[in-house]
């Protein structure tokens, strides 16, 4: 059994907060205490958590992330950008997941409630809205990822979503593109709503109407599902734009399967650019979200929270680029 900062305060005749200003160096225990604690340290052979490290100092130079999963394609590369910076900062990262619904957030409120972190990155998973108000009310320094719901309490980092909309339907329309489907995520999410209103609003400049927009659930299977079930329709499009890039690969694989060609006889067009848009076939044109810059630029704003400084009032807004690959028509 691991050694823990009470055995030590126990075996050396102290308080924990004794063994925790050691720990730290504070000035404020004599030195044959101070010498005393150590031996016993090194004796047990006791590792100090960060927990017992900060307990004297208020801080435990440790941010929490709670996600949905880490199977999410571009979720590496959030989380990627969160470790560069936290760790540049000499912080610790504490990473929960809510694979196991109810039971996750129980063991996450549970090191909450130990004080385990100073404050909190969050990519909101499902149902956690409620609790992570009541913690942010209560003190706890929140910021969010891709923010999906547009939740104006708490700071947040997010992709430019309209203008990305934006930039896929004049990508679509310089490729003479007039019939488009689009494939979007749940409609709850923010980011479904902003991208489908840039599209929406560069096609109608150009006197398109969108007579065929699907909500689907971002999966692969659900792209493919859509496209063959509106071509066994008869339903007629010459484009594809879905809200994310594994939808797209659905929409491609569903084309390939009917003999269609892309992007000669209908176009494709993704959002996110994760890795495997650059392989598929034909390779997928796509809207790049700057997922590494979002973890990035969260975590730096939770650090200046943590800091003292005062944070944005209105989300921070990172643009996206339209990418062009062979799925659409060579401009």
């Amino acid at each position: 059994m691991a050694v823990t900062i009470v055995d030590v305060a126990q075996a050396a005749g102290v308080s924990k907060t004794t063994v925790s200003r050691v720990l730290n160096t504070r000035g404020e225990v004599d030195a044959s205490t101070a010498a005393r604690v150590r031996e016993v340290i090194d004796r047990m052979g006791y590792v100090p958590s960060s927990g017992a490290v900060g307990l004297a100092r208020g801080s435990s130079r440790t941010v929490g992330m709670l996600v949905p999963s880490l199977t999410w394609p571009w979720m590496g590369e959030v989380l990627q950008g969160v470790v560069d910076t936290v760790e540049a900062a000499d912080f610790g990262l504490l990473l929960f997941t809510c694979n196991r619904g109810a039971e996750s957030v129980a063991r996450f409120t549970g090191q909450v409630s130990a004080r385990a972190f100073d404050g909190l990155l969050v990519v909101e998973p499902e149902n956690t809205l409620g609790m992570l108000t009541a913690l942010h009310r209560d003190g706890l320094p929140v910021v969010l990822v891709d923010d999906r719901g547009h939740h104006p309490e708490f700071p947040s980092v997010t992709a430019a979503n309209t203008e990305g909309g934006a930039a896929a339907a004049r990508h679509l329309l310089a490729g003479g593109r007039r019939r488009p489907l689009v494939l979007t995520g749940p409609a709850r999410f923010g980011c479904v709503r902003d991208r489908l209103a840039g599209f929406r609003a560069t096609c109608a400049e150009h006197g398109v109407g969108l007579e065929l927009v699907v909500e689907g659930d971002f999966t692969e299977a659900d792209g493919r599902a859509t496209v063959r079930r509106l071509l066994a329709e008869g339903r007629e499009f010459d484009a594809v734009f879905a809200h994310n890039d594994l939808a797209a690969v659905g929409a491609l694989g569903a084309l390939r399967d009917a003999g269609i060609r892309v992007p000669e006889d209908i176009a494709v067009i993704g959002f996110d650019d994760i890795p495997v848009a650059r392989h598929t076939e034909p390779s997928l044109s796509t809207v790049r979200q700057p997922m590494r810059e979002m973890g990035e630029t969260a975590a730096r704003l939770l650090l200046a929270r943590l800091a003292g400084q005062e944070p944005p009032t209105t989300p921070v807004v990172l643009p996206t680029h339209m990418i062009a690959r062979r799925s659409t028509p060579a401009l």
